[in-house]
């Protein structure tokens, strides 16, 4: 799946395998201003799901999404589901077997989260079903697969951030609402949750292109619903935050501008610093240039390895 929301399948056998250090091989062919964004291993069999940012969620089988050549860019992911005008896709999921136990856990721009039985949404509907209702200005940012025993991490754009275990959410149907993860200071908004599941480090990055990297440890459990603690110092000249990501040392990210400069980066340059810290320049903006979305990128040797995988896989 790309950034801007193209989506194709390709059986994994097209993959050849290759030596380290290889040059790698064409993925996917996407506009100058795009690039692929996630890469699933799935069966025919398994299903997506794609939540909007007003609380709805659309269900397709791996075998719906159109088969493409090796360098073809796919198909716009609003092509193939039945969303309503002025909708937006915010997050996806891969869901391999909807009785394998779990949750999905959601949280909205104004500190709200809700956890629903992964069971809850193995009936779905073609117009889309609800995942969570969304309250008058605010908007669904976040949807995860949670183990029942995850830790929940909620950044703001003022800096602030809330770690709490998933306990302490209880599962809900998924009409509900939802109940307050973190409360927030005048004039703040949630920019990112992350599910806890490796326990390396935590990424914010700010308007004005600056980051910080901590450790996850770093960021202790508290309960929730409380303010939280400073995830990255925020002032005049960092911006307020737009992004928060888990991210390891073989990663690497792009950034986006809102001019539509892209750059990328090697999260192994990034050094580790204290969490109540103002970050470092990640890039070197314009003036009048801010950031304006930030995502891992899949790299070569991702696309490599995928020939590791059964031939009976796409």
């Amino acid at each position: 799946i790309s950034h801007r929301g193209f989506i194709k399948r390709f059986p994994v056998s097209g993959y050849r395998r290759q030596n380290r250090g290889g040059r790698g091989s064409t993925g996917a062919t996407t506009k100058e201003e795009d690039f692929i964004e996630h890469m699933f291993i799935a069966s025919t069999h398994h299903y997506m799901l794609f939540f909007s940012d007003r609380g709805r969620c659309y269900w397709l089988k791996v075998h719906e999404i159109p088969q493409a050549g090796k360098a073809s860019r796919g198909r716009p992911i609003v092509n193939l589901i039945d969303i309503e005008k002025g909708e937006k896709i915010k997050t996806f999921l891969s869901v391999k077997d909807f009785n394998q136990g779990g949750h999905i856990m959601v949280a909205t721009q104004s500190g709200i989260v809700k956890k629903s039985a992964l069971e809850a949404f193995s009936r779905p509907r073609r117009a889309g079903i609800v995942a969570v209702t969304i309250r008058d200005n605010d908007e669904l940012l976040g949807a995860n697969i949670t183990s029942g025993s995850n830790d929940i991490i909620l950044v703001t754009k003022k800096g602030y951030s809330i770690r709490f275990n998933e306990r302490e959410v209880r599962e809900m149907g998924r009409s509900a609402s939802g109940v307050k993860g973190i409360s927030l200071r005048r004039d703040d908004a949630v920019i990112g949750m992350v599910v806890v599941k490796r326990e390396d480090t935590l990424l914010t990055i700010s308007a004005k292109g600056l980051g910080k990297r901590s450790r996850v440890s770093d960021y202790r459990t508290q309960s929730r619903g409380g303010k939280g603690i400073i995830a990255m110092k925020v002032n005049d000249k960092t911006g307020h935050l737009v992004s928060v990501l888990e991210v390891v040392d073989n990663e690497d990210i792009i950034m986006i501008t809102e001019k539509g400069v892209a750059i990328r980066q090697h999260i192994g340059k990034i050094s580790v610093t204290g969490r109540n810290t103002q970050g470092v320049k990640l890039i070197r903006l314009d003036e009048d240039d801010k950031i304006g979305d930030v995502a891992k990128i899949v790299t070569g040797d991702e696309a490599d390895e995928m020939d590791t995988i059964e031939d009976n896989n796409t």
